[in-house]
Formats: C-alpha cells, structure tokens, sequence
C-alpha cells in the first residue's frame, strides 16, 4: 500500500484529502487514488468558508499526531479538498503516530 507522506529533512509532508461540513470530525483511513497516489481522508463539520475547516483539519491532524498546531501549516491546495500539510517536528516519531493512529482504524 502506498504511503500518505513523505519524510522530509524538517518533518514530514501528509497528504490529505478533505470532506467538509460532515456529521463529525474524524479521520477514516488512507485511500488509494486512482492515479495510484494515497491520501489521508479526514472529515470535519466545519463549513468551507474562510479557511475554518483546514483549521479544524489542523486541530484533528494536531491532536491525533502528537504535535502542537503551530507544527502543522498547509503548503499546497489551501482551498481544494486535496491538501498537501507539512509537519515539523521527528518526523519518524510522527510516523509512529500515524501508523498506530491508522492501525486502530482497521477492522
């Protein structure tokens, strides 16, 4: 399975694809695009107005990841649902993070 980062030297960029104004806030897995690509999906009941659900995306990622969300900024695709976060911080801790993360999800 492809994977929905990539480490870099500051932390790590995580690909991530949004649904807004959902029922809850929730992170549900990776998806494999149809390019071959993955994405992290996320869904937040924030509306898409003035950039409340990337925050609310931020405060989700933040919290799940460990990090503080000073740590996590959007570096590609600020108003489409496909979105590219880079997070600083130990990039291989945060990795742990988000493979445990993932691992609970599955059935």
């Amino acid at each position: 399975m492809a994977d929905c980062y990539r480490l870099g030297p500051q932390g790590l960029s995580l690909f991530v694809r949004v649904t807004p104004h959902a029922g809850r806030d929730a992170i549900e897995g990776v998806e494999v695009r149809d390019d071959g690509s993955a994405v992290l999906r996320v869904r937040v009941k924030a509306v898409p107005d003035k950039g409340k659900a990337t925050a609310a995306v931020i405060v989700l990622l933040a919290k799940a990841l460990g990090v503080p969300k000073s740590a996590i900024t959007v570096s590609s695709g600020d108003t489409a649902r496909l979105k590219t976060l880079a997070v600083t911080g130990d990039g291989p801790a945060i990795i742990l993070h988000l493979k445990g993360l993932l691992s609970s999800l599955s059935p």
